[in-house]
């Protein structure tokens, strides 16, 4: 941890110093900054086939339908000089029936400097974390109707939706993609009770790592948050692999006893990525993934995603749409979609791309696979993600609270809107 502050301390001190010189080169040069901005949002009408004993509102609730803004985002960044990059987003997720205000918050602010196209470093709030590719993507170009959010293995326990305030480094050396993130987690205030869950101790150093080999054309590491699919744009097939560590994340209770069990989060991955025209103007999206998790013992967490509820829940899963998501064990995640050429739909120049993703999980804590399947089609007017209808199912499994065991399944149908102005 020290290392890290005196490496950022030093950074900013650089910076500071040396910002004239940028200044003074560009006047030579005649450079101009350029600002970019845009807004845009993700808009749910859902039905919920809600886990037994679910309570919205204290009154138990079996089936819901609702309305909701999933994701707000309003990008700005600005290429201060050639070398300075300076990036933000303002928004927020999950708008529904139980807020009166939207939580409109900074969730990236931060500036870059590049000495190189294979070196540079960057500092401030960010997404900037190893793992694999989706650990951190953009969701205007997801390809299933939301993310997988069990990569966002921390969200909202000491991280800010996957952000956290760091530093990092990042590169591309030939064929090679890299980035090394040192992130200090939010501080954790609840107390673990027994079962392991995220400590209330003083937050160490996440380290982070993610190197992708790219075979095909090279994808752009300008930001942070890598694509979905490019439909017929690109051809791309990567291989990559990565880490997480974070020394005493968690414990099984307070831990300013001496009896509670202290526990390093360690997380591994590999993953391979393609993206591929055809030659009838047709394209393939395809990933495969593999998740090593390792949080302590039994640890597990039922997450649903703007879950409806309010409460209650007599199963395993809790209340809502929340399933096993996340937890100490392994998982598979693979996707697979097809982009139909673009051709004419209700007199709309679109493509259709129907998709299937399957996050299947060995968690230590369950005595059965834990499988979960999204089936999505995507119809992209002009074959643009600016302007989007995307028809979701989700099939989830519930498990009984006493066995552990799995016992049925339930759904979740969601048309989505997802506009943007650029």
């Amino acid at each position: 941890m020290k290392l890290v502050n005196n490496i950022m301390n030093k950074f900013l001190l650089s910076l500071l110093l040396l910002s004239p010189l940028f200044l003074i080169g560009q006047e030579k040069k005649e450079f101009k900054p350029t600002i970019n901005w845009n807004v845009r949002a993700q808009i749910w009408l859902r039905y919920s086939d809600l886990n037994e004993g679910s309570l919205i509102n204290g009154e138990l609730t079996k089936q819901f339908t609702d309305v909701s803004i999933r994701r707000l985002r309003i990008p700005i960044s600005s290429q201060v000089t050639p070398k300075i990059y300076v990036y933000s987003i303002l928004g927020g997720n999950n708008y529904n029936f139980k807020t009166k205000s939207f939580p409109l918050e900074v969730l990236d602010l931060y500036g870059e400097y590049t000495f190189h196209k294979s070196f540079e470093i960057g500092i401030g709030k960010s997404g900037w974390q190893g793992l694999s590719r989706w650990t951190i993507r953009s969701n205007k170009t997801l390809m299933g109707l939301d993310s997988p959010l069990f990569t966002l293995n921390t969200v909202e326990k000491n991280d800010d939706i996957g952000r956290l305030l760091g530093i990092w480094f990042k590169g591309q050396v030939g064929k090679i993609d890299y980035r090394l993130a040192f992130n200090t987690p939010i501080v954790v205030t609840s107390i673990p009770t027994g079962e392991v869950n995220f400590a209330n101790n003083r937050p160490r150093t996440k380290t982070s790592s993610y190197v992708k080999y790219q075979f095909f054309e090279h994808e752009s590491n300008k930001s942070a948050y890598q694509t979905g699919t490019y439909l017929q744009a690109k051809k791309v097939f990567n291989i990559g692999a990565g880490f997480q560590y974070q020394e005493k994340a968690m414990s099984d209770g307070d831990t300013q006893l001496a009896s509670t069990n202290l526990y390093d989060m360690k997380h591994w991955a590999v993953d391979s990525f393609l993206n591929l025209p055809l030659t009838n103007d047709a394209a393939i999206t395809a990933y495969l993934g593999y998740y090593d998790y390792d949080f302590g013992k039994d640890y597990i967490r039922n997450v649903g995603a703007d879950n409806p509820s309010t409460g209650g829940g007599s199963d395993f899963n809790g209340a809502g749409v929340a399933y096993p998501m996340i937890g100490t064990g392994t998982t598979w995640y693979m996707q697979f979609g097809y982009a139909f050429k673009k051709s004419k739909f209700l007199n709309v120049p679109m493509v259709i791309q129907p998709n299937i993703a399957i996050q299947t999980s060995n968690w230590d804590a369950l005595h059965e696979q834990m499988t979960v399947y999204d089936l999505t089609v995507n119809f992209l007017m002009n074959g643009q993600h600016g302007r989007k209808i995307s028809l979701g199912y989700q099939h989830r499994p519930i498990f009984d609270a006493t066995t552990k065991t799995q016992k049925d399944y339930k759904g979740m149908l969601v048309v989505q809107y997802q506009v943007s102005l650029k």
